[in-house]
């Protein structure tokens, strides 16, 4: 099952839009008439600071209270899911505060979903200034605002003048407006920031011309003319690509073009200059192809005026302070070795424990729900790729082929092949149905070296693969289960608000019209009765079957698909699979593809950005840390973490440092408690608590700190 997930790194933005001309995207076909405007849902994500619990805060009735986040955490209130009503992605919208005339951020971070509407009414982003009181900044989409999307292409125009009027020798080739902005390639020599900023004031200085955009339509031969007289090679190779007879080309005043659809602002003055600003500059193969020269990737971001800008930059702040790549690396959990090869993940003894957690409770809920578990081969003949279509549809994400023995083998690329060898090995009746297995099966696909990514873009991952065998009357309920068994595993790590797809048949499609219909509208049918809100891809399914997607959103509002549900009628028919009806008559099974997590290593990328490493204490790979005063102490601080790895309890005790030193330590690693041990603490064999979250707990004894942790910890999805 193909379960990889787009990256929504900032580091690494993409553009999702269709290259007409090579050069530039073409118009979206919303670009005419009014788009609609946004409407807003925010929840609270946590400054960078936290601010402890008074002791007040506890409760009799809950004493893992003083454990929790306080509710500025930047898990959410555990509460019933709240499904957007558009697919748009979510954007970040920061609350800031005015007093004595002068803007100041507030301690708090808020994220918006932008959902389309029916309205013309602007977003205001500086209601209330005077007034002294919050106000909202809500962060556009190109899809949501065609002006922003205007101001963006442009500006990659804008940046490439700039860049050809510095460095004459620079050929260009394409420049599209991407996600969170703009970026443009060129055949130039490497850059720097010295330069990123000379070219932004000559940017500045184009815009500030209030240069007109001119579109004009020219036969294909004068454009190869006028590209030949500029010495352009990349845009003769531009040219070739486009099939139109009329091509069509923007000017930016009379002093630069290029090969474009469009769209633009009608001059470089409707541009904000402080609304813009360059971000970073990269290699990237041409065509990304690892064959053909590198060039150098200028990536800008643009935005409608200054104040989104800031916006931006400070969501930009806050998502860099989460990278997992970074946090990865400090707090010990995971790493790529170059002399292994990359894309290759080394998972060190802490995030070792948290994938452990994660299986555990992902086996045992599937166990539960009626699902039996697998272990299956890395390697398989390479015959059975070929009866599977993956040699014919799938080799470039393959690696080369082993031979052993005259016979040649295949690492695998996806586990459902071999999951359906184990349902061929016996007869089935339609009194087996349903037949669920599901495998945390490592998978190894080939990436180039460029686009390798943390943990969100891999050569080997762990995916949570699962096979319903059904019959056709039966892919409701099943389809249904699946969903239920999804929200509780997300659940259990605070995911609870989803974007949901159904995207239905394209027009190249395998299997006859009724049972793509039965299967489209029993996925419907599971959606309607689970009460889940939910978009429809027209066309957008796979060719083999209908399919659901489901995006969760993390605590910066990013969206990450990660559960997909498939229905497949081709490898049944590839693999031949059949079960005897009651008629004593041979059909063939609906075979039906899920992942929850969609591979561990991605899951566990997202989560570390989800939580900025703070895990929550159940999932925590080190629950509690104890601290003796003096290495006096030693001796005592051994039994009691003795005591609480026999009561299940992740600890160990650190010490050989000051006091002050060894509570840095720990709030550096992020520990969620520590437990610091004095003469006092020894004599009458207590510990002192601290939690990070929570503050000064207090002093109490060794049964009662194990009995909170263990409440604690008992139910995930309250903490």
């Amino acid at each position: 099952m193909e379960a990889r997930l787009p990256s929504h790194s900032l580091a690494l933005p993409h553009s999702s839009h269709h290259h007409r001309f090579g050069g530039c995207p073409s118009s979206p076909s919303s670009s005419s008439g009014v788009l609609p405007k946004m409407a807003t849902f925010t929840f609270t994500v946590p400054a960078t600071t936290f601010t402890p619990l008074s002791s007040s805060s506890s409760s009799s009735s809950s004493v893992s209270v003083p454990f929790l986040r306080p509710h500025s955490s930047n898990l959410p209130t555990p509460r019933r899911r709240r499904f957007p009503s558009s697919p748009n992605p979510l954007n970040p919208v920061f609350l800031l505060h005015r007093t004595n005339g002068k803007r100041h951020s507030t301690t708090t971070t808020t994220t918006t979903l932008a959902v389309a509407i029916d309205s013309t009414d602007d977003v205001s982003v500086d209601q209330n200034l005077n007034e002294g009181k919050d106000y909202k900044i809500v962060l556009p989409t190109n899809e949501s605002s065609e002006r922003l999307l205007r101001i963006r292409h442009t500006c990659a125009h804008v940046m490439a003048m700039a860049v050809q009027k510095l460095y004459p020798d620079a050929k260009v080739t394409i420049g599209p407006w991407i996600e969170n902005g703009f970026y443009y390639d060129f055949d130039i020599e490497p850059l720097t920031d010295k330069d990123l900023k000379r070219i932004k004031k000559e940017m500045d200085r184009i815009i500030g011309k209030n240069l007109p955009l001119v579109r004009e339509e020219v036969s294909r031969d004068e454009a190869l003319r006028r590209i030949m007289a500029l010495n352009e090679p990349y845009k003769i190779e531009i040219l070739e690509s486009i099939k139109d007879d009329i091509i069509t080309i923007y000017h930016i005043g009379e002093q630069w073009w290029d090969l474009c659809a469009g769209p633009h602002v009608e001059s470089t003055g409707n541009i904000n200059k402080k609304a813009v600003e360059l971000e970073s500059v990269a290699g990237a193969y041409w065509r990304g192809d690892e064959r053909k020269p590198m060039l150098q990737r200028i990536y800008g971001t643009a935005w409608e005026n200054e104040e989104q800008l800031k916006a931006y930059l400070h969501f930009k702040e806050e998502a860099k302070r989460r990278d997992h790549r970074r946090l990865g690396q400090d707090l010990d959990l995971f790493s790529i070795q170059d002399d292994a090869g990359g894309g290759l993940v080394f998972w060190h003894p802490k995030g070792a424990i948290v994938r452990h957690i994660i299986e555990d409770l992902w086996k045992k809920i599937h166990m539960d729900r009626g699902y039996d578990l697998l272990y299956t081969p890395h390697v398989a003949k390479a015959d059975l790729w070929k009866i599977s279509g993956h040699l014919d549809f799938y080799k470039e994400n393959m690696y080369d082929q082993m031979s052993i023995e005259d016979e040649l083998y295949q690492l695998r690329p996806m586990n459902c092949p071999y999951h359906i060898l184990l349902y061929k090995r016996k007869r089935h009746s339609y009194r087996d149905f349903p037949i669920r297995v599901a495998e945390l099966g490592t998978v190894y696909r080939y990436e180039l070296s460029g686009s390798l990514h943390g943990l969100f873009r891999v050569r080997g991952f762990t995916q949570d693969d699962a096979h319903i065998f059904c019959l056709d009357d039966q892919i409701k309920d099943e389809i249904r289960g699946v969903l239920d068994l999804t929200e509780e595993i997300l659940l259990q790590f605070g995911f609870d608000k989803y974007e949901v797809n159904l995207s239905t048949r394209p027009e190249k499609a395998v299997g006859d019209d009724d049972i793509w219909e039965k299967a489209t509208s029993a996925l419907k049918d599971a959606l309607n009765d689970k009460g889940w809100t939910y978009q429809i891809d027209d066309g957008g399914g796979a060719f083999y079957g209908p399919k659901i997607d489901l995006k969760i959103e993390d605590a910066l509002g990013r969206k990450w698909q990660c559960s997909t549900i498939q229905v497949d009628f081709n490898l049944p028919q590839r693999f031949d699979i059949t079960y005897v009806d009651s008629n004593s008559e041979k059909r063939r099974p609906i075979l039906i593809h899920r992942a929850v997590l969609g591979s561990l290593e991605r899951f566990f990328g997202v989560l570390i950005e989800h939580y900025a490493g703070d895990f929550p204490l159940w999932l925590s790979p080190i629950q509690a840390r104890i601290l003796p005063v003096t290495d006096t102490q030693l001796e005592y601080c051994n039994d009691v973490t003795n005591k609480l790895k026999m009561n299940g309890i992740r600890a160990e005790v650190c010490h050989g440092e000051r006091l002050p030193k060894l509570i840095r330590n720990a709030e550096k690693q992020k520990i969620p408690l520590m437990a610091v041990v004095g003469a006092k603490e020894v004599e009458t064999e207590t510990v002192t608590v601290r939690s990070r979250f929570g503050g000064e707990l207090g002093t109490m004894s060794v049964d009662d700190f194990i009995t909170r942790i263990k409440l604690a910890t008992q139910n995930p999805t309250s903490l």
